[in-house]
């Protein structure tokens, strides 16, 4: 196993509590890009129309200067994040309860808080969660509250065989579509999102060894959930999804979804691979 850091968790616990907010417009620019970079159907969002469910994840985000980032292209830890000394981090999962809707001309006010800090010990080694809760406010009024789960770890350890995970199964539903490095980098830029994993081939592969640029994790939540309210014709009033493999450029994703009484259990995945993304998304 590959050698990590020591993690004293009595500092990184420190961080509970901390607060960050965050402002930001929902503009008919940002309406107009998002529709284009996820090949959204039709004209996008005018003023005043509603906009698509996690489209939240471009707004009121963080903006360090770039000569604050760190080595992967995130803000350098330690400021509002904890400083975990594990090299990758991704987003685990997350859950959404929606309040309200957004809407093109909303002002919005973003409130993010440190819920927990655990430490856990997977297969390759330790894993450290970060749990985050957000509360998104339009014009003063409370319309979606968000968990956020982060996950840190450390790289895998050189020529460890990489655990055999089943195919997906088939879902009653199922939408193909085609992952590829403009998808990634425009997704990246909508988010500001300076993570080197999504649009920097060299170090994805060389740094943190992954087989190529790997796919948001909130991007195939934001797909899936979007999926969730074409197939009912009305977006969910909870939503949650839970990473369970990486999925890269190159792959070809396939959204799935399977009704489950009245809630619609969703999946994606590669082209007769395992299962990158679960999700739940229900309208009670």
């Amino acid at each position: 196993m590959a050698d990590t850091p020591t993690l004293d968790m009595n500092h990184l616990r420190g961080w509970i509590g901390r607060e960050d907010v965050g402002r930001d417009v929902v503009s008919e620019d940002l309406a107009r890009k998002y529709h284009a970079t996820l090949d959204y159907p039709g004209a996008p969002p005018a003023w005043g129309e509603r906009v698509p469910r996690l489209i939240h994840f471009c707004l009121a985000q963080p903006a360090a200067p770039t000569a604050g980032l760190g080595p992967d292209g995130h803000p350098a830890r330690g400021g509002f994040l904890p400083p975990v000394p594990l090299p990758r981090r991704m987003w685990a999962g997350g859950a959404f309860t929606f309040l309200g809707d957004l809407r093109v001309g909303d002002s919005v006010k973003r409130l993010s808080r440190i819920a927990d800090v655990v430490l856990k010990e997977g297969r390759t080694g330790a894993l450290c969660f970060v749990t985050v809760a957000h509360r998104v406010e339009a014009n003063g009024a409370l319309v979606l509250e968000e968990r956020q789960d982060l996950v840190y770890r450390g790289p895998d350890a050189p020529g460890a065989e990489a655990k055999v995970l089943r195919p997906a199964e088939r879902g009653t539903h199922r939408r193909a579509m085609k992952v590829e490095p403009p998808l990634l980098f425009r997704y990246s830029a909508l988010t500001f999102n300076g993570h080197r994993i999504h649009y920097d081939r060299r170090y994805a592969t060389e740094v943190e060894h992954y087989p190529g640029l790997v796919v948001h994790g909130p991007m195939q939540a934001a797909l899936l959930c979007n999926y969730a309210t074409e197939l009912r014709g009305a977006p969910p009033k909870r939503f949650s999804f839970r990473g369970l493999s990486p999925l890269f450029d190159g792959d070809a994703l396939v959204l799935h979804a399977a009704e489950d009484g009245e809630n619609l259990k969703l999946w994606a995945a590669r082209e007769n691979g395992p299962v990158s993304m679960a999700a739940e998304a229900s309208w009670s």
